[in-house]
């Protein structure tokens, strides 16, 4: 039985899925849903966004992937307890520091595509796998979307 599921949401074409799965069982258990999301400078950020000191970057980052994860859970069909928790960091490293703050019983995380930065590091849903202290769900693509 699950009373605290934590579903770490990305913002990539999995996290609808992902949240839907973790909603289920959510609703199935009684359990209370907390969503969570990652953050650090992208790669493509755009120019402008250089001007930012480190401080307003990391902040104006952080203040947007809680406002996408707010309009995630209001998309929720029910409406379920938890909380919305967005930190500056490795994915890996944050999901499981906010599973143990939490007292999470289940994490659902999507799985990902082995490209060549993948294949040398592992993946995020790996490394979640190994170092959390509950269980974990990853939630991978219908097979007929994998192809």
């Amino acid at each position: 039985m699950y009373t605290r599921i934590l579903a770490a949401l990305d913002g990539s074409s999995r996290t609808d899925l992902v949240l839907r799965q973790a909603a289920e069982l959510a609703a199935s258990h009684g359990a209370a849903l907390d969503l969570c999301r990652a953050v650090n400078v992208p790669l493509g950020m755009p120019v402008e966004a250089w001007s930012l000191s480190g401080e307003e970057l990391g902040s104006r980052l952080v203040e947007l992937a809680h406002q996408d994860l707010r309009n995630l859970r209001g998309s929720l069909t029910v409406a379920l307890p938890g909380e919305i928790h967005v930190r500056l960091g490795r994915p890996a490293q944050v999901i499981c520091e906010v599973a143990d703050a939490v007292g999470a019983d289940l994490i659902v995380i999507g799985s990902h595509g082995f490209d060549t930065l993948d294949r040398l590091l592992g993946t995020t849903a790996a490394r979640v796998v190994n170092h959390a202290h509950c269980s974990v769900l990853v939630v991978r693509p219908p097979r007929d979307a994998a192809a």
